[in-house]
C-alpha cells in the first residue's frame, strides 16, 4: 500500500517591523479582545462563548483557536469557518535589535487563485501595518 504525503502549499511572508519590545507586541497581539483594533480581514467583533472565541468577519461567523501563551512569540491561530474548514494561521513576534519583527506566513489554500493569494497578502500587510501604528502611537 502506498500513501501519497500530502503536497506543499505555495506560502508567503508577510512582515512588519515595529519599534516597540516583544513582549508588549506579544501581550497586544495575543489578546483576542484586540483583534477588531487591527485585524480587519478577520473579525468585526470578538466574545468568548462557551470557553471558545467567536467572531463576526466578512467571512461570516467564524471561531479563533489561540496558540496557548507562551514566552516564545508563537501566536499561531486556527480560524473555523461556518462550513466547518480550518485554516491554520502562522504568526511570530521576533526580537529586531530594541524592537519587533511580526512575520504572518500566508499559505495559498487549494483551489486559491493569483489574485486571491495576492489580495490575502495585501489585506494581511494592512493588518500588520495597523497593528504597528497602534503599537508605536502608545
Amino acid at each position: 500500500m502506498s500513501t501519497k504525503a500530502p503536497e506543499l502549499m505555495e506560502s508567503r511572508y508577510v512582515s512588519v517591523a515595529i519599534a516597540r519590545p516583544p513582549r508588549e507586541v506579544y501581550a497586544f497581539a495575543s489578546d483576542p479582545r484586540n483583534l477588531p483594533r487591527w485585524a480587519s480581514g478577520l473579525a468585526g467583533s470578538v466574545q468568548q462563548l462557551d470557553g471558545e472565541w467567536r467572531a463576526t468577519s466578512p467571512l461570516g461567523e467564524i471561531r479563533i483557536r489561540m496558540t496557548p501563551a507562551n514566552e516564545l512569540g508563537v501566536l499561531d491561530h486556527d480560524v473555523i469557518l461556518e462550513s466547518g474548514v480550518s485554516v491554520h494561521n502562522p504568526l511570530r513576534v521576533m526580537p529586531n535589535g530594541s524592537g519587533s519583527e511580526v512575520v504572518f506566513v500566508l499559505f495559498r489554500r487549494p483551489g486559491m487563485s493569483d489574485e486571491q493569494l495576492a489580495e490575502d497578502a495585501r489585506v494581511v500587510q494592512h493588518d500588520l501595518a495597523t497593528l504597528r501604528q497602534l503599537l508605536e502611537a502608545r
